[in-house]
């Protein structure tokens, strides 16, 4: 009986182990497909581009969305737009609590007069 028990605690454990594993994948993602409207969009170099507080409050949130996961910032800021074009690139800058700075590369990953599908790196 004894054996029966410490088989099913350790499933149990092991279940809630992937189970938590598969949800901090999944909360802690760094990809964002964002609509390109009159409202999220600007333009850098003459290419239509996703705001840059669009970036920046996306990444900000998306940064540290979990205690285990990461550093916390605060402050994002991004010098330009993200240009609607594959393989575009710029790097933010975001205020970790300790005072110190943390650059941020962001990067579009496809594109469509439509949306822009970007990442940013942790």
């Amino acid at each position: 009986m004894q054996r029966k028990t410490l088989v099913t605690g350790v499933g149990a454990v092991a279940g809630a182990a992937m189970v938590f594993g598969v949800g901090t994948y999944f909360l802690t993602g760094t990809e964002s497909t964002t609509s390109l409207d009159t409202q999220s969009t600007a333009s850098v170099g003459g290419h239509k581009a996703l705001a840059a507080y669009v970036v920046e409050g996306r990444t900000q949130s998306k940064y540290h969305p979990l205690p285990w996961v990461g550093v916390k910032v605060t402050d994002v800021s991004c010098p330009s737009g993200l240009k609607a074009v594959a393989g575009a690139a710029l790097t933010c800058t975001g205020k970790k609590s300790d005072g110190g700075t943390v650059d941020i590369p962001v990067s579009v990953v496809k594109a469509s007069a439509k949306s822009v599908t970007w990442k940013f790196d942790r």
